[in-house]
């Protein structure tokens, strides 16, 4: 029996994907990075590949799992190589590689790689300053790298100085690339860029496939994942406490077996007291082996802990067990 699993959704997924892609009216890299939010990037990938044009990732290892498991379309690395090992691997796995620096192209030398130069219009994680993306597409050609594309990222899409500040630098990048390589797939958007209506030759989509976005939306996104966890044992309350904090109460208890072990937080939004390590004390009507439905919305928990959904999402979802269902 399981103690704590996520059921997810793929029909709410491929949904997801379906209306912001028709919503973009460009193409849609699927973002699958941290096991797709802790959704499975494997199943989800397999699931989405008709949905979508390409798919992105955070690590090689990650564009390798996707091999393995049978992608064979586009799948873009993120974080650009760190040593001749990842080159070995993002050329054997027929992975675009991201290429930031001239020392990224020298690391890819002779490879023939396929390549999206990463361009820092402001978020500061990686790539080159726009105005010297002519200079590092100049070294990708003369390293025989096959360069395909060009992006950078909002850091903030909902502040509208933030973002006008960004599309002017990357704009001046896009430029430059186009005037060398005219068919280059220039991205910049992710979900709430998107939504925010900003988008150039593709989009790429994290969040939103999954059911959320910051982003005030008109579109329809569906929450993929519900977790659930099983009643281990009921009682009346003996003594004066619940968990590890003091606690009265006059209704039936029941113990949870879900802790902060499976990434969940320590106090709040789940039960009553604070979380044990593998256990969680809940007021009300339950029987042994019964299944809870835990965290009714995400966002709620998240805001409540002073993070992101994303957090919550791939915290949790990297470390409970999943059921894939085809329900929407």
């Amino acid at each position: 029996m399981r103690s704590v699993y996520a059921v997810v959704d793929l029909e709410a997924i491929r949904q997801n994907a379906r209306r912001l892609k028709k919503f973009a009216g460009v193409p849609l890299i699927a973002v699958v990075k941290d096991d797709a939010y802790g959704h499975g990037a494997e199943v989800v990938s397999l699931a989405i590949e008709r949905e979508v044009d390409a798919f992105a990732v955070a690590t090689t290892e990650e564009g390798a799992a996707l091999r393995a498991a049978g992608i064979t379309k586009h799948i873009l690395v993120l974080s650009p190589p760190l040593d001749r090992e990842e080159v070995f691997r993002i050329s054997g796995y027929s992975l675009t590689a991201s290429v930031g620096s001239r020392r990224h192209a020298d690391l890819l030398k002779g490879t023939n790689a396929r390549v999206h130069l990463a361009v820092n219009t402001g978020m500061n994680r990686y790539g080159v300053r726009a105005d010297q993306t002519g200079a590092l597409l100049r070294s990708c050609l003369r390293a025989g790298l096959n360069v395909t594309g060009m992006y950078s990222h909002l850091y903030a899409a909902i502040d509208a100085r933030a973002c006008a500040e960004q599309l002017e630098r990357f704009r001046l990048a896009e430029g430059a690339v186009h005037a060398c390589i005219p068919n280059a797939v220039c991205h910049l958007s992710a979900t709430d860029g998107t939504l925010a209506g900003v988008r150039f030759d593709a989009v790429r989509v994290g969040l939103g496939l999954y059911g959320y976005a910051s982003f005030p939306h008109r579109i329809k996104l569906v929450p993929a994942m519900k977790l659930y966890a099983t009643v281990a044992d009921v009682r009346r309350q003996y003594g004066g406490g619940a968990g590890y904090q003091r606690y009265s109460s006059q209704k039936q208890l029941y113990t949870l077996r879900v802790g902060y072990g499976q990434g969940f937080f320590r106090e709040g939004g789940i039960g009553v007291g604070k979380l044990c390590m593998d256990a969680c004390i809940a007021e009300g009507s339950a029987k042994v082996g019964e299944r809870k439905r835990i965290i009714a919305d995400p966002e709620i928990y998240a805001a409540e802990h002073d993070t992101s959904v994303y957090e919550v999402l791939v915290r949790i979802g990297k470390s409970v067990e999943k059921l894939y269902v085809h329900a929407s």
